[in-house]
């Protein structure tokens, strides 16, 4: 058995290698109808990308908005009845989307993003109609209910009890079920007599299942890890992920959910993420917990109160060391590989010369996965890639690349030979016609 001792551990990635049967999964998705997402974000394009990712499966996200579940209804089947839907040419998706509930809990105003797994049409049927009553869907992929947690859960349970609800991207500040800004500082507290019925928690960018260790109320829940991604690019589909055994039908998906038998994660360094230190985006000032703590959370710049990161809450939640959570899962905490290929090379993730280096890395390997986690490095050198790159990549895999923690809506910055990469500028508005001319050999 695998046990969860450390990252990116060598019998983790061992494992990974040998158990071809593995499914890769990114439930937490959107598509073109929410805001701020790609216009192109379709069901043609997640597919194509999941496939050059390594993905297996995706969710649909969005099954809220009434023409995007128009065009799923129009382009999915569900053949065998078991819950998994296939576009035209075989790939799987499970029905998934995302609400947001703001609302008034114990005097204190809150705003908690919950990630909806459904088994059938049927059922996304009766949850919009339920919404229906209480206000519109049409307007954004991720409507906005004044529902709490408990009673939306309770009316998701009522309508079917394989609908799974997990609380997503759950520490980070505004939205988070444990966001610092306007969350909670338990499960039960949030969900009440619904505790029992969320069986899983999303860790999002910002946060790693080993800082979720240290929550004990969080013992006997499944830590999941999926991308939210806002467009198909691979630097953000499929990002973060979780690891099944199997996905032959939404029944084995949900069961290694309700009963911790997922593999494992995949996740970015939570350093990575936009909300991990705490800081004033605006004053360009972050600092971490202990140097909060001696500025008694005010910015120096502007004087007033700093947005308090993951990390800083973590610390304030933590009840118990790492290890005495016994249900711990093992994961992979890595970067993007475009995002190596730009901190290597110097050059912005979108820039032709990325591609082509991308492209032929896929060409070469199959998908992007197998290059993270799975070739050797004596396959990359017999494959003519340089040595340089091929160090990284290890580096990575290791879980061994610097980052300088993001806050307040900054992503973080890789570094190395002491310079700070930074991608977070370019990175949804990629040159496309450089695009289209190194895509030719792919597609």
């Amino acid at each position: 058995m695998i046990t969860a001792d450390s990252k990116n551990s060598e019998e983790f990635l061992a494992s990974s290698k040998t158990k071809n049967n593995l499914v890769f999964a990114d439930f937490h998705i959107h598509s073109k109808y929410s805001r701020a997402c790609s216009k192109n974000l379709d069901l043609a394009n997640l597919e194509k990308w999941a496939r050059v990712k390594g993905l297996d499966i995706l969710g649909t996200g969005d099954f809220t908005h009434p023409i995007w579940l128009k065009e799923l209804k129009e382009n999915l089947s569900d053949k065998d009845g078991k819950g998994i839907f296939y576009t035209k040419t075989g790939f799987k998706f499970i029905l998934t989307g995302e609400i947001s509930l703001v609302f008034t809990q114990g005097g204190k105003g809150r705003r908690v993003h919950l990630v909806l797994l459904v088994p059938s049409f049927e059922a996304v049927d009766k949850i919009n109609k339920y919404l229906d009553t209480k206000g519109r869907r049409d307007y954004d992929g991720r409507p906005i209910f004044g529902i709490s947690c408990e009673e939306f859960t309770r009316e998701m349970r009522k309508i079917s009890d394989e609908i799974e609800v997990i609380p997503g991207h759950c520490l980070t500040p505004w939205f988070g079920v444990f966001g610092s800004e306007s969350g909670f500082d338990s499960l039960k507290e949030a969900f009440g007599e619904e505790f029992e019925n969320i069986h899983a928690i999303e860790t999002g960018m910002s946060a790693s299942p080993e800082m979720l260790w240290n929550l004990s109320f969080l013992n006997n829940k499944t830590i999941v890890s999926f991308s939210d991604s806002h467009s198909f690019w691979p630097w953000r589909l499929g990002r973060e992920a979780t690891i099944f055994n199997k996905a032959d039908s939404y029944k084995e998906i949900i069961a290694e959910i309700r009963e911790n038998k997922i593999y494992g994660t995949v996740e970015t360094n939570p350093a990575y993420g936009k909300y991990h230190w705490d800081g004033h985006r605006l004053c360009n000032f972050s600092s971490s917990p202990t140097e909060t703590k001696k500025i008694n959370g005010v910015c120096p710049v502007c004087k007033k109160p700093l947005v308090i990161g993951v990390e800083n809450r973590v610390e304030k939640l933590t009840d118990q060391k790492p290890e005495d959570n016994k249900n711990r899962k093992p994961y992979f905490e890595i970067l993007p590989l475009h995002e190596i290929i730009a901190m290597v090379y110097g050059t912005s993730i979108t820039s032709k010369k990325a591609w082509g280096i991308y492209n032929s890395l896929i060409e070469k390997f199959g998908n992007e996965f197998r290059v993270l986690l799975q070739v050797e490095k004596e396959e990359f050198l017999k494959n003519e890639v340089e040595l340089k790159f091929v160090e990284q990549i290890l580096l990575n895999r290791e879980g061994k690349i610097k980052v300088i923690p993001g806050y307040d809506g900054e992503y973080g910055k890789a570094v190395m030979d002491e310079k700070e990469i930074s991608f977070e500028k370019d990175v949804e508005q990629p040159n496309t016609t450089n695009f289209n001319e190194v895509q030719k050999k792919l597609f």
